[in-house]
């Protein structure tokens, strides 16, 4: 067979993807050919793309190329699939064509492109929103996907033409865009030109036009309204009389907290935060915010849930610290686990238990998994060479070895990388090595350690994913980082070091060596459980009846998805392993990124110096938590959001609902007499609570906060519309539609506290005070929109939720948080001695500040080196280039180094 495509044309991005498919089945030569190569010799245009069978005939339908390919993989054609086909050619290809030719051939923006698709898009959120499956057929993608992903790519990969909104159809997106076939299938086609790509292909074909008598709706609330038949509408009035009395019974809590038979039983972990590190908000949207959303969202659903975390306190950088503060390293622990609870505490993080990892259970968990993984032949013994510091007495990390760069001769390169030459390096390469803690010169010694051999449980480990990720809740990125590994294949991992503060080794001859921290770090998991159980068995020994949903940023997702599975499956003793793994992108800081070194950017202690509650960084961090791209904080950003999402939308909603009730109803929740557009309202109202719930259950944290939001802006137009404050005035019949417009407004108030309550705890609980929620509904949240605040209940003391963020305020904190400070006092420090001050003088910056500031002058330098070789114009290179000496300048003060004028320049 052989495949013909071209560049820029819009076919050949399914066609290829689809292509993988075929690979392995049959001999396939793909050839890149000109737009107006004619290929098919009986068609009377140019056609790309085309598909030559064997037998000499001709494909050129990109459905029908795609389904042969997917045919050819043993696939068998479903009705589902082919009406998604039929409406992808009847329905999609028309408005798309024309979209795309008014973006790329004759430049319109907007609603110019998204106003004719936006039908189209919501149809396929809504299907996608109402099924329980990732992809438009099943738990994994199908030619239908494959067809309308390729179909969409163009246009969609821009995230403007992607509405937030539309949170279902993102999230299908970018799954699919994130998988290899895909990947390169667009690389090929669009060059990273994006939807230019096209232009040439597009602007020799003829004009698409619009199918006449077309409806075009720009309000997807009206056409969301639209959806909803009479049986849905009458299903909702329904679950709305029943009330509260339709709640299950509340189930007593449980200490400790454990599984039960039958029932859903739901343990979490978010990754355990390095002891030394004060986190930044990056860290803690990543693990434990996010955790503790879905682990609320559980306690909501009444399932049996176990939320755990705790300080990872073992490894090089405690020595370090210790030494640096006159501590030992058990003091340097204690004292920073309290800093992490107290972070977290303020934050209203919600664990079961806050554990830690310099614990007895510790050293018996691992080193039982150890010996097992032993016994089983699943551990290698090696040599390696390292550098160690006499002086110090042990062996140095790379970070902390510094010399003569081996290839340049740049007198201050790193144990891992040259900073001038950007090679790497090899630590015991360097000329004249000094130990970066005492400055003395290491020697090079020989030390056995031990490895985990992952290409023996390589096979293993692939038949678990293969049974676990059908059907998961894996993040896109989770899944595409560990097929990354598994392609590249599995090599073996060391798993001890020549330290003194960690996990004993038990076995002989290696006495002197703790295991690496990677390697007990997850095992940490478990014995934070068994200090808070001695049944903690019945959690991680118990597959079959427990799901574990894990938290993550993305650069853990190896240790959490690859090496403890491994060691688990290799030590053979039935260890639940990770079903869900949910793994963020980076949250960076304003233009760049967080550096507690720099002083750039809010870190957990000092969110509550700025005076903005808990609950409003909480809110904030979950709208921009960084699912399936990085994202940015923002001050200007939080304080939009602050005023327009919370003071006018949703705390503007339940404080005129409240209010209502208290001034015209005397604080009496008033009779409620539905109109057939309050039975749609309800419907509406269940519609998007589903949707919530469907979200969540998905861990789509971010996209389910957007449904509340929505809620609260239906809220708020049920109001504007029927003005109960002008119809309180006139005839019985008008104060009679006053009551239930106020009495359903205050009842949607009540479920958003429910709703909020994962996210914003604190304002959730303030608004179940002010309503008087009864208890039950406080502590469920039901399926179905219910009348919660009958007719004749009394509601408490109504007040203002949240307060408008300034201008002023807001530069202010921008100011204060944006750098600088530090290097002024280093400089300050500088200036006061004439002579160079030594590491542990400059207290402001320990070895693990210094280590950051060099890892920020690496990745500068690697900047500057590429604009160089691009030969980029001189004065993005000089900028460049002034920002690097910066950088080299705060390090040199952290170092306690004297600042040297540049040469050819004389101070005025």
């Amino acid at each position: 067979m052989r495949l013909f495509v071209s560049e820029g044309s819009p076919g050949s991005l399914p066609v290829l993807a689809a292509a993988a498919r075929a690979r392995g089945r049959a001999e396939l030569l793909i050839s890149t050919v000109g737009p107006e190569e004619c290929v098919v010799p009986f068609l009377s245009r140019p056609k790309v793309p085309v598909l030559q069978l064997d037998s000499g005939n001709y494909l050129f339908s990109t459905s029908a190329i795609c389904r042969y390919f997917f045919l050819l993989s043993g696939w068998e054609q479903d009705d589902l699939t082919n009406q998604w086909l039929e409406w992808e050619a009847t329905e999609l290809q028309p408005v798309l064509a024309a979209a795309l030719h008014c973006l790329v051939v004759q430049g319109k923006k907007g609603e110019d492109i998204l106003g004719p698709l936006r039908r189209a898009l919501t149809h396929l959120d809504h299907s996608l929103s109402r099924q329980h499956c990732p992809f438009l057929v099943g738990d994994t993608e199908s030619l239908a996907d494959i067809v309308l992903w390729g179909a969409l790519y163009p246009l969609l990969q821009d995230p403007n033409y992607l509405p937030e909104e539309l949170s279902a159809l993102q999230s299908w997106f970018q799954t699919l865009s994130t998988q290899e076939p895909c990947q390169r299938a667009a690389e090929t086609v669009l060059k990273q030109q994006g939807v230019l790509a096209l232009r040439p292909y597009l602007q020799k074909q003829p004009q698409p036009c619009l199918p006449e008598g077309r409806a075009i709706s720009n309000e997807p609330e009206e056409e969301e309204l639209a959806t909803l038949s009479e049986e849905d509408i009458l299903m909702a009035v329904t679950a709305w009389e029943k009330g509260v009395g339709s709640l299950p019974p509340l189930q007593p809590q449980q200490h400790p907290v454990l599984p039960v038979a039958g029932e859903r039983n739901v343990l979490i972990t978010s990754a355990l935060p390095y002891v030394n590190n004060v986190p930044h908000l990056g860290n803690i949207i990543g693990c434990v915010l996010s955790a503790d959303v879905f682990a609320r969202y559980c306690r909501l659903r009444q399932w049996n849930t176990l939320y755990l975390c705790g300080t990872d306190e073992y490894g090089t950088a405690t020595e370090t610290k210790a030494m640096e503060e006159g501590l030992t390293p058990q003091e340097i622990c204690d004292k920073y686990h309290a800093i992490h609870a107290d972070i977290y505490r303020w934050f209203g993080i919600s664990f079961d238990t806050f554990g830690r990892t310099t614990t007895p259970h510790q050293t018996k968990i691992t080193q039982d998994i150890f010996q097992r993984l032993l016994t089983r032949g699943f551990v290698l013994q090696d040599t390696v060479e390292q550098l160690r510091c006499e002086q110090c007495a042990r062996f140095l990390a790379d970070r902390f070895v510094e010399g003569v760069c081996p290839f340049c001769g740049y007198e201050e390169a790193r144990g891992d990388q040259c900073d001038k030459c950007g090679k790497l390096i090899n630590a015991i390469e360097l000329k004249k090595p000094q130990c970066k803690v005492c400055r003395s010169r290491p020697v090079v010694r020989s030390s056995r350690h031990l490895f985990l051999d992952l290409p023996k449980l390589e096979k293993r480990l692939e038949d678990w994913l293969g049974k676990t990720l059908p059907g998961s809740d894996w993040t896109p990125n989770a899944r595409f980082i560990i097929r990354s590994w598994l392609r590249d294949g599995l090599k073996p991992r060391c798993i001890t070091r020549d330290l003194k503060w960690g996990t004993p080794v038990p076995l002989e001859g290696f006495e002197d060596k703790v295991f690496y921290v990677w390697f007990d770090a997850t095992i940490g998991y478990l014995s934070i459980t068994a200090n808070y159980t001695d049944q903690w068995e019945r959690w991680w020994k118990n597959p079959e009846q427990v799901d574990l949903y894990q938290f993550m940023a993305k650069d853990n997702v190896p240790f959490h998805g690859l090496v403890f599975p491994c060691s688990a499956l290799g030590a053979e003793d039935n260890y639940t392993l990770v079903k869900n793994l949910i793994a963020t992108e980076y949250l960076n800081y304003e233009d760049g990124k967080f550096s507690k070194s720099r002083g750039v950017g809010v870190f957990g202690d000092m969110a509550q110096d700025t005076g903005i509650p808990a609950d409003i960084w909480r809110f904030y961090l979950l709208y921009i938590r960084p699912e399936g791209q990085d994202s940015a904080f923002s001050w200007t950003d939080m304080m939009i959001k602050n005023n327009s999402e919370l003071l006018n939308n949703l705390g503007n909603f339940i404080n005129r609902a409240g209010m209502f009730v208290s001034k015209f109803f005397g604080g009496c929740v008033p009779e409620m007499v539905l109109t057939q557009d309050d039975r749609r309202l309800l419907a509406h109202i269940s519609w998007e609570l589903q949707h919530y719930h469907q979200l969540l259950e998905k861990v789509r944290i971010r996209d389910a906060l957007r449904s509340i939001l929505t809620i609260s802006r239906h809220g708020n137009q049920y109001i504007q519309v029927n003005e109960p404050w002008k119809r309180i005035k006139g005839s019985g019949v008008d104060r009679q539609r006053a009551g239930t417009v106020t009495g359903v407004a205050v009842n949607i108030a009540a479920l958003l506290s429910v709703m909020l309550q994962p996210y914003m705890p604190t304002v959730s609980a303030t608004i179940q005070t002010q309503l008087q929620l009864p208890p039950p509904a406080c502590r469920i949240l039901a399926t179905n929109f219910i009348c919660t605040l009958p007719a004749g209940h009394q509601i408490g003391t109504v007040s203002p939720l949240f307060q408008k963020l300034e201008n002023d305020q807001i530069e202010s904190l921008r100011q204060r948080f944006g750098g600088g400070q530090l290097a002024e006092s280093l400089e300050l420090k500088a200036k006061g001695s004439p002579k160079p001050a030594v590491v542990e003088e400059v207290t402001a910056a320990g070895p693990q500040q210094i280590q950051m500031l060099m890892d920020e002058v690496t990745k500068q330098g690697n900047i500057v080196r590429e604009l160089k070789a691009q030969k980029a114009d001189k004065n993005q290179v000089a900028a460049q280039v002034t920002k690097l000496l910066d950088l080299k300048k705060q390090l040199a003060l952290a170092e306690g180094k004297p600042i040297e004028t540049p040469k050819g320049k004389k101070k005025k």
